[in-house]
């Protein structure tokens, strides 16, 4: 570290959001982790174990494994957050960082270009991809479901009879794969959507059955940014 410490945190401390992390395991690519158990091994450096992966919906960033030397910040009230408004996303900006006592000019400040995405802003995957089942009426037809994961902290809350919905409205694409390329994308208003029989006759020729596997992934819609990060999955029949 180049400066400050860090301090193993109880287990209740630390889902309280102590010792967050972000790791780049990738060019421009993050994921948030926390540790519960930090030690000192030298001047500066230290040692995490306890982790926890993939924090906040990052789980899609976790390097598997992350190269040494990636750059690790950590996510405290050193932070700031920059003045960003939606209607600047997507823009190219250049900052310049440096003392505020001096001119922007000075050659003590850095220039830095950025493109704000507005990755803070798109639903995380769902979650619970079931198992698609079939129903009496049409047997052939697949139903597969899913659970939102909205942003919002309140999101965590045991009490809660249903995921709070925090978009203006509710929608998901589902894409098909067929190896890489994507077969068909259904469109749906509620966390489940209807394989019916005639679409996987025209994919495939013939009703999926028994042996057989289906690469699917689940985006929830943004209202404001589009997909937010996709569930991945291959269901086993």
């Amino acid at each position: 570290m180049a400066s400050g410490t860090l301090k193993s945190v109880t287990d209740l401390t630390l889902l309280s959001g102590a010792n967050t992390l972000a790791v780049e395991t990738a060019p421009g690519i993050w994921e948030i982790v926390q540790a519960g158990a930090a030690e000192l091994i030298a001047p500066g450096r230290y040692r995490l174990t306890r982790l926890l992966r993939g924090q906040r919906g990052t789980e899609a960033a976790m390097g598997n494994p992350t190269l040494a030397g990636a750059k690790v910040v950590v996510l405290d009230s050193g932070l700031a957050p920059l003045p960003i408004a939606r209607a600047d996303l997507g823009l190219p900006w250049k900052w310049r960082i440096g003392p505020a006592a001096r001119a922007v000019t000075d050659t003590s400040y850095t220039a830095l270009a950025f493109t704000a995405a507005g990755r803070d802003l798109v639903p995380f995957a769902p979650v619970h991809v079931a198992q698609p089942w079939r129903t009496a009426r049409s047997p052939s037809d697949l139903t597969l479901r899913w659970t939102r994961r909205p942003r919002a902290l309140v999101a965590d809350a045991w009490e809660q009879v249903e995921v709070p919905l925090t978009e203006d409205f509710e929608s998901y694409d589902v894409q098909i794969f067929d190896g890489p390329s994507v077969k068909r994308t259904l469109t749906v208003a509620v966390p489940s959507a209807v394989y019916t029989t005639a679409q996987q006759t025209a994919d495939w020729g013939a009703p999926l059955g028994p042996g057989s596997t289906l690469a699917i992934r689940v985006y929830q819609l943004s209202n404001r940014l589009g997909r937010g990060d996709p569930a991945a999955v291959i269901l086993q029949f």
